[in-house]
């Protein structure tokens, strides 16, 4: 087989992807001239859509004018324009972004910027960071110790830090067995109880995504969740911080997802949707009071990468946030996230779906065999593999996830196309897994 004479290791050698050609707007094109319609823009990455010449002409201008200055060395006009419009982008009182290659990265410089602000204060003793089970962070051993995904983090258990974990706000499958709103949140104030529990000295951080991603299937917590870890973040003198990869730079119809809940964070990791894929990046977002610190005690961050702040990055960076603003996407992923839903709405029916969740353009479909007891399929039937692999065979791209039972147990799917994503399209993509949740699920 001609492929087997490649020399690349790809990720799974019996599934060896088609080789693309070229995209343009929602629809990617592979060598033999076949049609995919981006239905989860990449792992919920594309926002803009697709061969933006706008954003091609900026990379290009940046590449004639310098590639790569190391960041030790210079510091570009990209990098500083970049920072002051994330910023006035974020929630108010983010103060500085230190740029980075992509979202595992960002989050690897959270846990050291959290750990140098408590050496900062004086506090050493503060070394843990709270994390959430069946969360994800990222594929780096410090990202893969925060996450809570029992399949990705197995193999990897003997070099991860031990962070704590608490139980997410899973309200369809509570891991408390209550039910909401009798339950008053529970699943947000017991936090405080693991504080309690691990010391608070030891303390210093508590991550989570607003939204969660694939590893949970676009959970959204209830109303007062946050609401509520912000309060006991303030009163233990706790660092809040957010995982926006996914959900950062509109994908949920707000600029940041953390915004529907009206609470400020103290750090952002993002990535992905700030440059909507045109090139490598990331970045961690600080308040003003981490910033601070740093000025009147430690002013200098004991961190470095090669490609922090690299011209090119920035500057694809800068035209996407500016192209998202120009063209007013964040509020059509809101319009376009509602119509979604609405088109969604009638897949509850179907025996097979237990759960539709989400916000704006991200949105979760968890599949069971019993829909009354919530029972899931068998893993060995490996029903979200199967469903995603012939919606690729019928030209639409789409994201699984699995382990929302225990961590293995358990298929979803997930949708999360550009912004500018149409009706018809949106039709088309319900239209083909209606089809396709139906022969696979009853067979």
């Amino acid at each position: 087989m001609e492929i087997k004479k490649d020399n690349v290791f790809y990720r799974d050698w019996r599934n060896i992807p088609p080789k693309i050609d070229h995209a343009e707007g929602v629809y990617l094109y592979d060598v033999g001239g076949k049609r995919y319609l981006d239905g989860s823009g990449g792992p919920m990455v594309v926002g803009i859509g697709h061969k933006v010449q706008e954003i091609i002409d900026a990379m290009v201008d940046q590449a004639e004018m310098v590639c790569f200055p190391y960041v030790g060395h210079f510091r570009t006009e990209a990098q500083v324009r970049l920072a002051r419009e994330v910023v006035g982008f974020a929630p108010s009182g983010m103060s500085r972004v230190y740029f980075v290659s992509g979202g595992s990265e960002a989050t690897e410089v959270a846990i050291k910027l959290v750990r140098q602000y408590y050496l900062g204060k004086g506090q050493p003793s503060r070394t843990k960071i709270v994390a959430r089970w069946q969360s994800y962070h990222g594929m780096t051993l410090g990202a893969l110790a925060l996450g809570g995904h029992t399949l990705y983090r197995k193999d990897y258990l003997p070099y991860l830090a031990d962070f704590p974990h608490i139980p997410p706000p899973y309200c369809y499958r509570c891991h408390f067995g209550m039910e909401y709103p009798a339950c008053e949140t529970y699943c947000a104030r017991y936090l405080e109880k693991v504080v309690k529990y691990e010391g608070k000295e030891t303390i210093a951080g508590f991550i989570s995504e607003p939204v969660t991603g694939s590893s949970l299937g676009a959970v959204v917590p209830p109303p007062e969740y946050f609401p509520i870890v912000r309060d006991i973040c303030d009163r233990y003198d706790i660092l809040l911080i957010v995982d926006e990869v996914i959900t950062g730079f509109g994908r949920t119809g707000r600029n940041f997802g953390i915004d529907h809940w009206g609470v400020v964070p103290d750090v952002i990791i993002t990535g992905k949707g700030i440059s909507s894929g045109y090139f490598p990046l990331g970045a961690v977002i600080i308040h003003k009071k981490i910033f601070d610190l740093f000025d009147s005690k430690r002013p200098s961050f004991n961190l470095g990468y090669t490609y922090s702040g690299n011209p090119l990055s920035c500057a694809v960076g800068l035209a996407v946030l500016r192209y998202i603003k120009k063209h007013v996407l964040v509020e059509r992923a809101a319009k376009m996230g509602a119509y979604l839903f609405r088109q969604f709405e009638h897949l509850k029916e179907l025996p097979f779906v237990g759960d539709i969740r989400g916000k704006g353009l991200l949105l979760g479909i968890e599949l069971v065999q019993d829909k009354r007891k919530k029972i899931p399929f068998e893993r060995s039937r490996r029903i979200a593999e199967t469903i995603v692999r012939k919606a690729f065979d019928e030209g639409l791209i789409l994201l699984r996830g699995h382990g929302f039972e225990d961590g293995i147990v358990g298929d979803l799917l997930m949708i999360g196309p550009p912004f500018i994503v149409n009706e018809e399209e949106i039709k088309k993509i319900s239209g083909i897994l209606e089809k396709i949740i139906q022969e696979t699920c009853e067979s």
